[in-house]
């Protein structure tokens, strides 16, 4: 068996990660950790209560609780890299305020980019995405590829690349990881998202919901790999991974969402294939070719579709998942935060309220 090359080539470093307590910041945290570095971690942590599975596999690590909008040059003291996952993470969660989305997304982002180059940071690892690619058609992207962003959640990473990438030096070297749709177990799970969701409609209503017309293309990774990525960037020699672009996945791991949900009927006993009411074709719709970090970097993805979904099936079924949860707001991004804003714990801002810093406006900009 090969030496994974996250590993092969490491030094011990300390590294920021960003969103450590969310869905994939959780895994990458571990990994980081199993691997020998120093994790220091910052999180605002608005999925708190929303632990799947033991309480205890939320890894602690020394921690900056705080919004990544605050972020002080001396927060990064000392630190070797950044790895920047912290954001609204998903498309109807950016739909829900598009100017946070770009205040949180975009601008604070390129702010924490340009603290790190201040501070002395070498590597800002940033967590992009393949819906940067948008309306394709369906067509097989690379790297080199137009961008065409159809929400503001895949905007907002076009313009972090865009401006990140002018703040490369000879001592700062920004890499950016267009993950494709993630999937896969995490502390922090998430529903929304397409097998994840899969799964779980077939778990507890013995039916595959699609809410597309399931035509549309959509490449998927497991977190677990995703985060083996970023590792594998960690401990490239920085020549390979200097301002450059990865699309993160596997070529073979491009499917319809109509075969993705066949996988899942394959592997959930007694479930079938339906179709939401009102489903309609999804304008997200790309393909992409991964084999630059293949051949670069020497990353291999370690899963596939059919492997995470009977991983997925394991958890829900361990874990006794009901449709009430699966439906509620728990483990779904958007519905957590408007929960949140309903009862009054978050301000218009997406801040709580019970720790908002000292002299900040509190305007409201996100209603319920």
């Amino acid at each position: 068996m090969s030496q994974d090359p996250a590993v092969v080539g490491s030094r011990r470093s300390r590294v920021l990660v960003t969103g450590h307590r969310g869905y994939i910041g959780a895994v990458l945290t571990r990994l980081l950790v199993e691997a020998g570095h120093d994790v220091i971690g910052l999180d605002s942590d608005l999925y708190r209560g929303c632990t799947f599975g033991p309480p205890e596999a939320l890894l602690d690590v020394p921690t900056i609780s705080g919004d990544v909008r605050d972020v002080q040059v001396e927060d990064l003291d000392g630190i070797d890299a950044v790895m920047h996952l912290a954001a609204l993470s998903n498309d109807p969660l950016g739909d829900l305020d598009p100017g946070l989305t770009f205040e949180i997304n975009h601008a604070a982002s390129v702010r924490l980019a340009r603290l790190a180059r201040d501070a002395g940071v070498k590597r800002y690892i940033f967590s992009s995405s393949c819906s940067n690619y948008g309306a394709a058609g369906g067509s097989m992207l690379d790297e080199t590829a137009e961008l065409h962003p159809v929400t503001p959640y895949g905007q907002s990473k076009v313009m972090v690349e865009r401006d990140v990438a002018t703040l490369a030096t000879d001592d700062f070297s920004p890499t950016f990881l267009r993950n494709a749709t993630a999937y896969g177990v995490s502390p922090r799970l998430r529903f929304d998202i397409v097998l994840n969701n899969l799964v779980a409609w077939a778990f507890t209503t013995g039916q595959v919901m699609i809410k597309s017309d399931g035509s549309p293309w959509r490449p998927i990774v497991h977190i677990e790999d995703i985060s083996r990525a970023f590792l594998t960037v960690l401990a490239a020699p920085r020549e390979l991974i200097h301002n450059v672009a990865f699309n993160v996945g596997a070529t073979t791991e491009n499917y319809q969402i109509r075969d993705i949900a066949a996988i899942v009927a394959d592997v959930v006993p007694d479930c079938r294939v339906g179709f939401a009411d009102g489903a309609s074709p999804d304008t997200r719709d790309y393909r992409v070719d991964c084999d630059r970090i293949r051949e670069r970097l020497g990353f291999e993805t370690r899963w596939d579709a059919r492997r995470g979904a009977q991983e997925l099936l394991d958890a829900y079924r361990a874990v006794g998942v009901t449709l009430a949860e699966f439906e509620g707001p728990r483990y779904q991004r958007i519905g957590h935060i408007r929960s949140l804003l309903l009862t009054g714990a978050l301000d218009g801002q997406l801040r709580f309220v019970s720790e908002r810093p000292a002299g900040r406006s509190t305007g409201s900009t996100v209603g319920p």
